[in-house]
C-alpha cells in the first residue's frame, strides 16, 4: 500500500509463532502485516523464550539465548528497543525450520548467570528465570551473604575536588592527531605531609584551575590546605605528582609536572615545580629553576637513589614539544645534591634517555635485586623501556629484555610482584582492543611524522593497514586542510578514497619522515622471568574494552595474591575515529601465578562512569579508600566493605 512510514516493529500478534509487523505511517493509519507462513509452510517449527529478569530488569534485556540442534546454532540478543519509544515482542521467536527437538539451549545474563536447556520440543512458549539461573563454572562470584568488595561513599570523606578541563580543542591546531593532548588529567599523589601518621594526597588541576591538596584528620575525612600557595600557579596545567623528600629533613616535599597541549614553545607555565616542606604541611615553592625543561610538556615523575649516596633522585619524562608532536623527547635524571638542588646529569649518566620518546609513565624498580633501582618507561609508539642501573649510570636493556617489540600506546605502569616469585613484575595499561586502531607486528599502526608541506612545521600522518597496504586514517578535508598543494592532485573524494600513503606522498618523501610503529595494544602484565627477560602477558578482554590509565594492585580478598584494580576511557577524540567510554572500572581477581579474572561489578561493586585518570588508594581511619580523579569530573571515592569472614569474599565456583 501507499504511504509515508517512517518506523515498524516486529511481534507474534496472534500467537501462531510467526512474526507479524507493524508500521508507523505519518498522517495515516498504522499498516499491520500478518505473517502467513505458519498456513504456507506449516511443517516448519519454531519456539518462543520468554525472560524474567530479576529486579527492574524484568524483561532481561541484554540477555543471549543460543539454540543447538542438527550441527546449528541459533542466537539472539534481547534488545528490543527500536527508534524513539518503540519496542518490538520481547518474546524472542526462533525459526527452527523441519526439526523434532532442540538438543540444548543457554541463556547467559548479563549479571553472568547462565541456564543449560537440553532436549526441549519446538512448537511452543518456554519461560527462563534468572533467578533459577546459576554461575557457571570457574566464573567469579561473592561469598554467601556477602558484600560487594567496594561500596560507593556517601559524602566522599569530605572531598569536593571537580576537574575542570579548560576550553582548548587541540585539532585546530594539529588536525590530523585523532585524540587530544591537552586532557591527560588529573594524577593523584599521596603522602603524610604533616607527620601525624595519616595518608594526605594532592590531586592535579587543570590548567587555570590550581591543584587541591587534601590533609586527613583523625577522624578519617579530608580538607584543603596551602590554597593560596597554589592559586598561584593554576595558570600550568599539573600532569603528575610526587611526594618525596627532596631536601633530606625528613619530610615529604611536592613536585608538580607542567604539561599539556595548549602553551606555546616559549610559555613560562610549561616550567615544573617543587615546593618545600616546613615538616607541619605548609608548603613553599622553592626559587630553583629545575634545570631539566626547555619548555617542553613533562607527564610523570619518580624518585630514587640512583647513586647510591643517600638522597632522592628523580626522572621526569616529557609527553610532547608544543609545535612537535611525534618527535621522540628527552627522558631527565636529575642528580640530587641531598639539599634539593637538581642537576641534569642525563647526557653523562643515561645516554639511553636523550631521545626516548612520547613518554607517559615511568617507574623504578629493582627487577633483578641486585639493591640499586632500575628504570622502566612508557609511552605512545613507544616499547616498554628498560634500563638498568649500573652504578648510577642507566644502560637500556630492551633487546635483552624481550620487550624490543612491545610497542603501544601505554598510558600507565605499576609495580609488584604478581606471581608470588619474589621479582617485581609491570602491571601496564594500554589502549585496549575497542577501537578502530588495530595494530600486529607484522601489521602496526604508523604514524609518519616531519615537514610533508616544505614549510618548516611538523605534520603528523597516522595510517594503518587494509591488506598488505597501508593507508592514512585522516579524511581528505583533514589532510588537504593541513596539505594545501594536494588539493588539486585529489579533487574528489573518491580519487582519495583508495590511495595509499605511497600513493599520496612517494616512497622518497616517506623515507625522510621519523616512522613511529605501535603493534601491540592489549593492556598487559609483564612477569619477570628472573633472567632478565620478561614475558608479555595480555589482560583478560574485559580489560581491553577500553583505554587505562588508572591502576592499583593489591590483594583485596585475602588469598595472598595480588589482584588489580582498573579504570579508563577517553572522549576528547575525533568522530571518526570514536570516543572510548566502554569501561566502567573492573576489578581483576588474580590466581597467583599472573593470571586474572573479571570480577563481576554486582560482586566488585565497581561502577565508575566517566573518565578515568588515575586511581589510588589511601587509608582513611579504618577505611581502605579508592581515590578515582576523573577527567571534567568530580572525584569518586570507594570505600573497601571490611575484611571479616563471610564478607566480601571472592570464590570461585568449581
Amino acid at each position: 500500500d501507499p504511504g509515508f512510514s517512517n518506523g515498524s516493529a516486529y511481534g507474534d500478534l496472534n500467537n501462531d509463532g510467526a512474526l507479524d509487523l507493524v508500521v508507523n505511517n505519518v498522517n495515516m493509519p498504522a499498516f499491520i502485516y500478518r505473517n502467513n507462513s505458519r498456513k504456507l509452510e506449516p511443517a516448519n517449527k519454531y519456539l518462543k523464550v520468554v525472560l524474567q529478569g530479576e529486579g527492574r530488569n524484568r524483561f532481561g534485556v541484554g540477555a543471549q539465548v543460543t539454540l543447538y540442534y542438527n550441527h546449528t546454532l541459533n542466537y539472539q540478543e534481547q534488545v528490543p528497543s527500536r527508534g524513539f519509544e518503540s519496542s518490538v515482542d520481547t518474546r524472542l521467536n526462533f525459526g527452527l525450520g523441519k526439526i523434532k527437538e532442540i538438543d540444548s539451549i543457554v541463556v547467559k545474563w548479563p549479571c553472568g548467570k547462565q541456564k543449560v536447556l537440553k532436549g526441549v520440543k519446538p512448537n511452543q512458549t518456554i519461560t527462563v528465570k534468572e533467578v533459577e539461573s546459576e554461575l557457571p563454572g570457574k566464573a567469579v562470584r561473592g561469598a554467601a551473604g556477602s558484600k560487594p568488595v567496594f561500596e560507593q561513599s556517601t559524602d566522599n570523606h569530605g572531598i569536593d575536588f571537580v576537574h575542570k578541563e579548560n576550553d582548548f580543542i587541540d585539532f585546530d591546531r594539529e588536525k590530523l592527531i585523532f585524540q587530544m593532548h591537552s586532557a591527560d588529567g588529573p594524577r593523584i599523589g599521596k603522602g603524610d605531609v604533616n607527620g601525624d601518621g595519616l595518608e594526605d594526597f594532592y590531586i592535579c588541576g587543570a590548567k587555570d584551575q590550581p591543584g587541591a591538596l587534601y590533609i586527613q584528620t583523625r577522624a578519617g575525612r579530608f580538607k584543603r590546605s596551602n590554597e593560596k600557595l597554589f592559586e598561584q600557579d593554576k595558570a600550568s596545567e599539573d600532569t603528575d605528582c610526587l611526594f618525596f623528600d627532596a631536601d633530606g629533613d625528613g619530610d615529604q616535599d611536592l613536585y608538580v609536572c607542567s604539561g599539556g597541549n595548549e602553551f606555546s614553545a616559549n610559555s613560562t607555565d610549561l616550567i615544573d615545580r617543587l615546593y618545600i616542606n616546613d615538616g607541619k604541611g605548609n608548603f613553599s615553592k622553592s626559587q630553583q629553576v629545575l634545570p631539566s625543561f626547555q619548555f617542553e610538556s613533562s607527564s610523570c615523575v619518580t624518585a630514587a637513589d640512583v647513586d647510591g649516596d643517600g638522597d632522592q633522585d628523580l626522572f621526569v619524562g616529557v609527553r610532547l614539544k608544543p609545535g612537535e608532536y611525534g618527535y621522540p623527547c628527552k627522558g631527565y635524571l636529575l642528580q640530587n645534591n641531598g639539599k634539593g638542588f637538581f642537576t641534569d646529569v642525563t647526557e653523562e649518566r643515561a645516554l639511553g634517555l636523550t631521545e626516548l620518546g612520547m613518554v607517559t609513565d615511568a617507574k623504578w624498580f629493582d627487577y633483578d635485586r641486585d639493591g640499586k633501582p632500575d628504570l622502566v618507561t612508557c609511552g605512545e609508539y613507544m616499547p616498554i623501556r628498560i634500563f638498568h642501573n649500573e652504578g648510577g649510570r642507566l644502560k637500556e636493556v630492551t633487546r635483552e629484555a624481550g620487550l624490543e617489540w612491545s610497542n603501544g600506546w601505554w598510558n600507565r605502569l605499576e609495580i609488584a610482584d604478581m606471581d608470588g616469585d619474589g621479582y617485581p613484575d609491570i602491571v601496564a595499561g594500554n589502549h585496549g582492543l575497542n577501537s578502530r586502531f588495530k595494530a600486529t607486528r607484522a601489521k602496526p599502526v604508523s604514524m609518519y611524522v616531519g615537514d610533508f608541506s616544505g614549510t618548516g612545521s611538523i605534520e603528523d600522518i597516522v595510517c594503518t593497514y587494509n591488506g598488505d597496504k597501508q593507508y592514512p586514517m585522516a579524511l581528505r578535508h583533514d589532510l588537504v586542510g593541513e596539505l594545501p598543494y594536494l588539493k588539486k592532485k585529489y579533487l574528489r573524494y573518491a580519487q582519495y578514497k583508495e590511495q595509499t600513503m605511497e600513493d599520496i606522498f612517494g616512497r622518497e618523501l616517506l623515507q625522510k619522515m621519523v616512522k613511529l610503529d605501535a603493534c601491540e595494544m592489549r593492556s598487559s602484565v609483564l612477569l619477570n622471568k628472573r633472567n632478565g627477560k620478561f614475558l608479555v602477558k595480555p589482560l583478560p578482554v574485559e580489560a581491553q574494552f577500553s583505554t587505562v590509565f588508572g591502576l592499583v594492585v593489591k590483594d583485596y580478598d585475602g588469598d595472598g595474591k595480588k589482584d588489580i584494580v582498573l579504570g579508563g576511557n577517553f572522549y576528547q577524540s575525533k568522530p571518526e575515529a570514536g570516543i572510548y567510554d566502554a569501561s566502567y572500572g573492573l576489578l581483576l581477581k588474580g590466581d597467583g601465578k599472573g593470571g586474572f579474572t573479571a570480577v563481576k561489578p554486582q560482586v566488585s561493586g565497581i561502577v565508575i562512569k566517566g573518565a578515568v585518570r588515575d586511581i589510588k588508594e589511601i587509608k582513611a581511619g579504618n577505611n581502605k579508600l579508592l581515590i578515582v580523579a576523573k577527567n571534567n569530573d568530580k572525584t569518586e571515592v570507594l570505600v573497601k566493605a571490611p575484611d571479616k569472614k563471610g564478607v566480601n569474599g571472592i570464590q570461585y565456583r568449581e
